[in-house]
Formats: structure tokens, C-alpha cells, sequence
């Protein structure tokens, strides 16, 4: 498989960082630190490569960060596109090795959207939403234990719940002072609140997980949201249209936003004409909740980033 030489494939794990640099089909292994980041990147500046990596969350921002300084341009490829094209190539076997050289060859094959500049507000929201929803979680596990556990430990269980509101109402107050120290994510969030069902929550989860509000149509919003419905015909044969793929946590705010919409308000909230019986209901909730994430894109929302 040729493999254009200004294309670098990097397969991202939690301690090393596996690179096929395409330029003389090398393959070397580099720490995942600041330290040997920063000087692999160093070598890359005023080269013109791109570098293309699988999407890892956490595992790749500091490779992000350091690009995005040094001005290389780079893309990030959903693991399952990324595996999907290696089948399609003929490429089962997988090891980190295996994978650079095919992220390599999926950015010389196919056109990639390069990423925007880290936007470090963005980020910092990101982190206090993703912690506000572990501590929700853990709380509720306490309170599934306080119904179940025994007379002896119910004081243990109340003094952990207790700490747990202290430790969430903290990281609401730290999301509340970052989405207002940014005009353009108040203006963002004034408007999501504007939407039947959006709370505070469901607004700094959309602000959070979904930066492409306001720089992609709606249709691709609601994709991305994991709420476009996708067709499944094959000749005669046209099969119902379904939902897949997308960002889960988008999804799950939507979803508790458009109940309380459609409890509190049904008039106001397309789609609940579809409310008949158990499946209809489904897609009706389909409906509504695509609605908050399409609805700033159709007002064409000035990018943050810019």
C-alpha cells in the first residue's frame, strides 16, 4: 500500500505513542510525555506533513496540544472509521505498529478534516462536566445503598451523599465561572436555555461534547449527536429508518430534556404528534431531542474558536 510521504500515522495508547512516517516508511516508538512529545514535534515544524491519529480522549491531548503549537496540521479518525478501512483494505491483523502504518495510508487515501486549534475554556468545561458526571454517578450508587443497606451503616451512606452534593455543587459553581467567562459561550448557552427542556445541565453538556455548534449544518449536528436517522433499503426491500452511532452523553442530555419538554410543555415541542403507542413514542423522543442540538446550527452561530 503507497503511502504519500508527507502523511504520518500515530497510533495513541496510554504510555507510547507508535509513528509510520511516510516519508522513507519508517517506524519508531516515542514516549507518551511532554518530554519526548515535544521533541519528536520539534522536527516536524515547517515540514508541511500531516499527521493523523486516532481519537483516544485523554491519551492524545498532550500530542494535540504540542501540534496545534508548532502549527502541524493533523486529523483525528474515530477508532471504528479507522478499523472499518483497514478491513476494507484487506488489513486484519491489528497491533499498534500495524495501525500507525494504516493511519498513515487512511490519510493518504481519504480526505480528512483537519482539527481545529485546542481551545483550552473548551477543554477545561469539558473536564468539570466529565467530573460533575462522575460524581452524579456515584451518588446515585449511594442512594441505591442507602434503600438497600442495613439499619448500621445508613449514617455512613447519608455522610457520603452529603459529601458527594458538596463536591458536585463545586464543580457546577467551576462550570458556571467558565461558560461566563466567555461572552461567546454565554451567548451560546442563553440561547440553548432559550430551547423547551434545556436546562442548565443538558446547556453545559452540549457546550462541552459539541463544539462544532455553530460551524456545521444541522444535519451533520444531528449525526454527530448520534440522532439522524439512516436509511437501510436494499432493492425492494426498504427497511425503517434508525438512529446509530454518536456521542452518548449528548444523547442522554437531549433525551432528559426532551421528557421534561414534552411533560411540561407538549404544545410547544415538535414531534409529539407521533406520541401512539410504545414504538411511536420512541421516535417521537427521536424527534424532540434532535431539535436542541439542530436549532443553533440553523441560526448559523458564529464559531467559538474563532
Amino acid at each position: 500500500m503507497k503511502i504519500h510521504p508527507d502523511v504520518i500515522g500515530i497510533d495513541v495508547s496510554k504510555m507510547v505513542l507508535d509513528v509510520y512516517e511516510g516519508r522513507g516508511g519508517t517506524w519508531r516508538q516515542i514516549g507518551n510525555d511532554d518530554k519526548a512529545i515535544e521533541a519528536f514535534v520539534d522536527g516536524l515544524a515547517g515540514l508541511g506533513v500531516l499527521v493523523v491519529l486516532e481519537a483516544t480522549g485523554l491519551y492524545d491531548r498532550k500530542l494535540r496540544r504540542a501540534l496545534s503549537a508548532a502549527g502541524v496540521r493533523f486529523t483525528r479518525v474515530n477508532p471504528e472509521r479507522a478499523r472499518s478501512f483497514a478491513r476494507a483494505t484487506g488489513l486484519l491483523a491489528k497491533t499498534d505498529k500495524v495501525d500507525a502504518r494504516m493511519l498513515a495510508a487512511f490519510g493518504t487515501r481519504l480526505d480528512c478534516r483537519l482539527e481545529p486549534a485546542p481551545d483550552p475554556d473548551r477543554e477545561a468545561l469539558n473536564e468539570a462536566n466529565r467530573r460533575r458526571d462522575q460524581l452524579v454517578a456515584m451518588r446515585q450508587q449511594e442512594k441505591n445503598r442507602l434503600a438497600d443497606g442495613s439499619e448500621g451503616w445508613q449514617e455512613s451512606i447519608r455522610r457520603m451523599i452529603e459529601a458527594f452534593d458538596r463536591e458536585i455543587a463545586t464543580c457546577e459553581a467551576t462550570i458556571r465561572d467558565l461558560v461566563r467567562s466567555r461572552a461567546e459561550l454565554r451567548r451560546l448557552e442563553a440561547l440553548l436555555r432559550s430551547i423547551p427542556g434545556i436546562g442548565p445541565v443538558a446547556a453545559t453538556t452540549l457546550l462541552a461534547l459539541m463544539p462544532e455548534l455553530g460551524r456545521l449544518s444541522p444535519k451533520q449536528i444531528a449525526a454527530l449527536a448520534g440522532l439522524a436517522p439512516f436509511a437501510r433499503d436494499s432493492g425492494r426491500f426498504r427497511g425503517q429508518r434508525s438512529i446509530l452511532g454518536g456521542r452518548k452523553r449528548v444523547r442522554d442530555a437531549l433525551y432528559m430534556g426532551a421528557l421534561a419538554a414534552i411533560r411540561h410543555c407538549p404544545l410547544c415541542v415538535p414531534g409529539v404528534a407521533l406520541w401512539v403507542g410504545g414504538r411511536e413514542i420512541v421516535g417521537s423522543l427521536v424527534v424532540v431531542d434532535r431539535e436542541p442540538a439542530v436549532i443553533p446550527a440553523r441560526l448559523q452561530i458564529p464559531s467559538l474558536n474563532s
